[in-house]
């Protein structure tokens, strides 16, 4: 249940309505009714054996590893992460992530681009 946005609006983890997209678990999190920010972001979840899309984007992206560990394919490259880890994705550069292990790997991914800075920035006014 998510109260009225005020000066604190906290969205609780919910794990049951998370859908499957992109060869994973998914929930945007942004946006949300009231509140206004030059980005959009997701959890998600790689079950065990999950390999998400390949893609490249024009926005750059952080991704902020939560739980359990993953891999993320990119330029021929396979980099581990793992929970506490914050990883820069500039745009452009196109990557999947795997999960070879046998635990949920979670993470929320935030992106953003000139676009959405300047839609912010239109709105606030």
């Amino acid at each position: 249940m998510t109260r009225p946005l005020t000066d604190v609006d906290i969205h609780r983890l919910e794990s049951e309505k998370v859908s499957r997209n992109f060869g994973l678990d998914f929930k945007l999190l942004y946006p949300w009714d009231g509140m206004n920010a030059p980005f959009r972001g997701a959890w998600c979840v790689l079950r065990p054996g999950d390999l998400s899309e390949a893609h490249s984007h024009d926005q750059d992206e952080i991704v902020i590893c939560m739980t359990g560990r993953g891999i993320l394919l990119t330029e021929g490259e396979k980099i581990d992460m793992n929970a506490g880890d914050i990883v820069f994705l500039k745009a452009g550069n196109e990557h999947a992530m795997t999960n070879e292990l046998t635990e949920d790997f979670s993470y929320y991914s935030i992106w953003w681009n000139q676009g959405m800075a300047t839609d912010y920035l239109d709105a606030a006014e």
